[in-house]
């Protein structure tokens, strides 16, 4: 366990030098690294350069799969709702944060989200969908 949180914290120190938040994240199987990664938000100019989606991306990479049941993430910090819906996503088995985000850090929630109002439209959609997941079905059997 010493060897992870010296490994987050190194990988947090990355994220400094293109003036990121001090974020690091690896990514465990069967007591081995397979991800790892750390804040490059500022520096890609990327939204989705979290420190968690980057051991992410490592990781699935690595195992050429995006589905990582049986893994376990280390991060510095705990993780924003994005990267706990990946994370979630991605199958990940427990995730262990070294700090809680400060009291006063607020997540930007203003989006607003509709739903269209188009029955034609949603009905159409539905039967892309069913025939997908049958199909998918099908397939695995």
């Amino acid at each position: 366990m010493k060897n992870y949180l010296s490994k987050i914290i190194e990988l947090s120190k990355l994220s400094l030098k293109s003036g990121d938040v001090p974020i690091g994240a690896i990514i465990v199987k069967d007591g081995k690294i397979i991800g790892e990664g750390f804040n490059t938000r500022e520096k890609d100019q990327d939204i989705m350069g979290h420190a968690e989606i980057n051991a992410i991306k490592d990781a699935s990479s690595k195992l050429n799969n995006w589905n990582l049941q049986g893994t376990v993430m280390y991060v510095t910090l705990k993780p924003c709702s994005m990267c706990l819906s990946v994370i979630q996503e991605s199958r990940i088995d427990f995730v262990y944060y070294l700090l809680d985000k400060p009291e006063n850090k607020f997540e930007y929630s203003r989006t607003a989200i509709h739903n269209f109002d188009d029955s034609s439209a949603k009905e159409e959609y539905m039967k892309i969908l069913k025939d997908f997941f049958k199909k998918l079905r099908e397939k695995k059997q």
